[in-house]
């Protein structure tokens, strides 16, 4: 298969066929990445600058029934020494905090808690945003959602209504690792399915709550699952309607095994920046709706994020003030606004702090 014809096609924002993308994984990096960050300089509105966020990430509880053979930090029901659910008087600091040092937004997510339904969330989300009126809660993920419906005899849809009517601007792509059955069965058989994933989203895209699109790589799966993946979130964004946010970006990172149930089995965190960088460009000539692509400095540090940036990603997401559940798992990288700042100057960029839904910011005095 001809390899230039597959990145002119790209190039053209044409839709890659899975033998196109498949021929891609043995496509020499230097020249895949130069074809994926052609793209990116014609899919952005400023090539010279790469975006990044502040916001602060709070665990809402840690108790969860899903069990993902991935995560360390979840407790299950009956580990009552080990539970907790953050109070509203633990929310006010932190939220404080992050707004003092320039942020607007909370992630929150939880786990699959089967006390916590609907109303639940709907009297936090509405408290926070009475507090905070400025203040965006980016807030669960497509299986929380399907669970929250589920114990509360609801629709998805119907919870999704509820939940944006209290507050919820926005979200996040958690929850969606790989969207193949085989592989979801062995990291994470309590959790909703791939099709329940994609449903919640498409759901949300109707009624256009901006989301975010994920891919948590490097255990069972396979290249061609990995292509399986991209290709349905292309083809979800492709159903939304006209006018609607859709995906705002995609996040690939790495899995990371400290710890976890899947590094017993045999599953390893094996990092390897050539091919984090080889999916960065592969996701961007992939998904030619999705217009942001981000690089998870977080999962894969500083230098590699940097060379992401050249070879398909303009987004450096956020310096994350507080995060847990990555962590949990051995990613121990760090960034303050500053050296967020510094990080994507030394790529040869300039740094420009967005919000959720990639609009520019220039009120925040750092």
């Amino acid at each position: 298969m001809n390899l230039q014809n597959i990145y002119d096609k790209a190039l053209n924002r044409e839709r890659l066929t899975k033998d196109e993308a498949l021929a891609l994984w043995c496509a020499p990096l230097p020249e895949l990445a130069a074809a994926a960050d052609m793209l990116r300089c014609k899919s952005v509105d400023d090539p010279t600058v790469v975006t990044w966020q502040i916001d602060r990430n709070v665990n809402i509880t840690n108790v969860c029934i899903s069990g993902c053979r991935f995560c360390n930090f979840h407790c299950k029901p009956h580990q009552i020494e080990h539970h907790f659910i953050t109070t509203l008087e633990e929310y006010i600091p932190k939220i404080e905090e992050m707004l003092a040092l320039g942020g607007d937004q909370l992630l929150l997510q939880g786990g699959l808690h089967p006390a916590l339904g609907i109303d639940y969330y709907e009297e936090l989300f509405r408290t926070l945003t009475e507090r905070f009126p400025t203040l965006r809660l980016n807030a669960l993920g497509a299986p929380e959602v399907a669970h929250i419906a589920r114990i509360s005899g609801i629709t998805t849809c119907e919870a999704l209504e509820r939940l944006h009517r209290a507050g919820l601007t926005s979200l996040p792509g958690a929850g969606a690792e790989i969207l193949v059955e085989r592989v979801r069965k062995i990291i994470s058989p309590a959790k909703p399915s791939a099709e329940e994933w994609l449903r919640v989203m498409h759901e949300a895209h109707e009624m256009n709550i901006p989301t975010t699109a994920t891919m948590m790589y490097g255990h069972v799966e396979s290249s061609e699952e990995r292509i399986e993946h991209l290709m349905r979130l292309r083809d979800l964004q492709a159903a939304c309607p006209e006018g609607h946010y859709g995906f705002t970006a995609f996040i690939p990172w790495i899995f990371r095994s400290e710890g976890t149930q899947l590094e017993g089995m045999g599953y390893t965190t094996r990092f390897s920046p050539s091919e984090y960088i080889r999916i960065i460009a592969i996701s961007r000539l992939i998904l030619n709706n999705i217009r942001n692509i981000q690089a998870s400095w977080l999962t894969v540090g500083k230098a590699t994020a940097q060379i992401a940036l050249h070879s398909g990603a303009n987004d450096m997401g956020s310096i994350m003030i507080e995060e847990n559940v990555v962590s949990s798992a051995g990613a121990d990288n760090r960034f303050d606004a500053q050296g967020i700042q510094q990080a994507i100057r030394e790529a040869g960029f300039t740094p420009r702090l967005r919000d959720q839904l990639y609009r520019l910011r220039e009120d925040v005095k750092l």
